[in-house]
């Protein structure tokens, strides 16, 4: 019956709810009769995506699908469907930099990468063959995009295995061969996160099959993707990481302006133009800003560095008074812009941009050590989400920690109510 009901909805191209208890086979199951269903439809469906929440399970997934092609090849031998099939996971996963892979936290092997990899830094590279790059990375973008993935199912070891043969780095490699992989297998945030999403799943075929395994948790994944919260000692590091940045700007200013006024021109023209960059300059793209934004120019007051980091000091000032609440408040996003603008004269157009412009600016500083820069990208996530949606979004400020409810200790959330706002993106 489950094949069945699969079957009538991948001739609908619909949507489909199947429910089937542990042990059963399930993943298997599905595996079995969409590949089936691509071999016998190879124009209808041009790929597979199965998403799962975590890397043993997606580990899992892989050596079904090992299977599955183990059986095809007893059965039809060279007649077997050609089929490439691979996992995709974070850079802690499929990184073999000796330096970079000894790291075990997500975001410093993400920034270790970015140090790595930028673009800037390896045309620095170029002119000064100390600064360091990664060789593997470097390898792939000269021979990797010409010498394709042989077909086959290829999990996290495997890919590492073969960039470790061949000299390429597996992440990039693996996020090139998405494009024309026949099977891909990742995590829920490569295709729901909207700041993940948008760097790797954009170009992803429309004719796909889309499973998401254990589906009851993706409200959880969407709304947790697009929430913030902020806390005193985020705004204390965001007043940090402010002033670093006015600093690096007026070096930029004695020792190259022009590049400060490229960046200007670019910005009147629109953020689009702005934010083109290579693969390995974006780590997090921005938390949904919608596509007609990206045409307009960047307003006047956050155009220049100066301009907008001047224009941040106010905004994290205002932040600083809404922390110092006495009781918890609750309230939506107009609510708050408007009090924003009694108070501090700040409109909500520019806090839009705030995630962009940020970018850029970094980008144009040619800074490396984006995770220095944490607090103050999820100050500007914010300013951007709670301008940018006026339903979906509520904000709540508590005074105290519920682990220490005697000591003063707030913290702000924006939390999101609608799983769809995250969602939509990748339909």
């Amino acid at each position: 019956m489950y094949m069945l009901e699969l079957k009538r909805s991948l001739d609908a191209k619909g949507h489909c709810v199947l429910e089937m208890p542990s042990g059963t086979g399930k993943t298997i199951s599905l595996l079995s009769l969409i590949v089936a269903y691509m071999k016998a439809h190879p124009l209808e469906v041009t790929k597979f995506i199965y998403c799962s929440r975590t890397v043993p399970e997606l580990e899992k997934v892989v050596e079904e699908l090992k299977n599955l092609m183990k059986y095809y090849e007893q059965q039809l031998g060279d007649d077997k469907p050609k089929i490439l099939g691979l996992a995709l996971s974070s850079r802690k996963n499929l990184c073999i930099h000796p330096e970079v892979a000894s790291e075990r936290d997500g975001k410093t092997v993400d920034a270790l990468c970015h140090k790595l990899t930028a673009s800037y830094v390896r045309a620095n590279h170029k002119k000064d063959q100390s600064v360091p790059v990664c060789n593997f990375y470097e390898m792939f973008d000269r021979h990797g995009r010409e010498l394709p993935l042989p077909e086959g199912i290829y999990g996290l070891d495997e890919l590492k295995e073969y960039g470790m043969r061949k000299g390429f780095c597996p992440y990039f490699m693996a996020r090139y061969a998405l494009t024309h992989a026949n099977i891909i297998v990742y995590s829920y945030y490569y295709l729901l996160d909207p700041k993940i999403a948008d760097q790797v799943s954009k170009e992803l075929s429309k004719k796909a099959v889309v499973v998401f395994d254990e589906a009851h948790n993706i409200d959880n994944v969407c709304i947790e993707s697009m929430s913030v919260n902020i806390t005193r000692r985020t705004l204390d590091k965001c007043a940090t990481n402010i002033d670093n940045l006015n600093k690096h700007i007026q070096r930029i200013k004695e020792t190259d302006a022009d590049r400060l006024k490229n960046e200007y021109q670019k910005l009147v023209q629109g953020l689009r133009d702005a934010s083109v960059a290579r693969e390995t300059d974006i780590i997090l793209s921005n938390p949904v800003l919608p596509d007609e934004i990206l045409q307009e120019a960047v307003p006047g007051n956050i155009r220049t560095g100066e301009h907008f980091i001047a224009f941040m000091k106010r905004f994290l000032e205002y932040m600083k008074i809404r922390l110092r609440a006495q009781h918890v408040v609750s309230e939506t996003p107009p609510s708050f812009l408007k009090d924003c603008q009694q108070r501090v004269c700040i409109e909500r157009k520019p806090l839009r941009f705030c995630a962009e412009r940020l970018r850029s600016l970094m980008r144009t500083l040619e800074l490396a050590e984006i995770q220095d820069y944490s607090a103050l990208t999820l100050l500007c996530n914010f300013a951007t989400l709670v301008s940018t949606y006026a339903k979906g979004f509520v904000l709540i400020i508590e005074p105290f920690d519920d682990r220490t409810p005697n000591i003063f200790n707030p913290v702000l959330h924006l939390s999101c109510m609608d799983a769809s706002i995250a969602i939509k993106p990748g339909l």
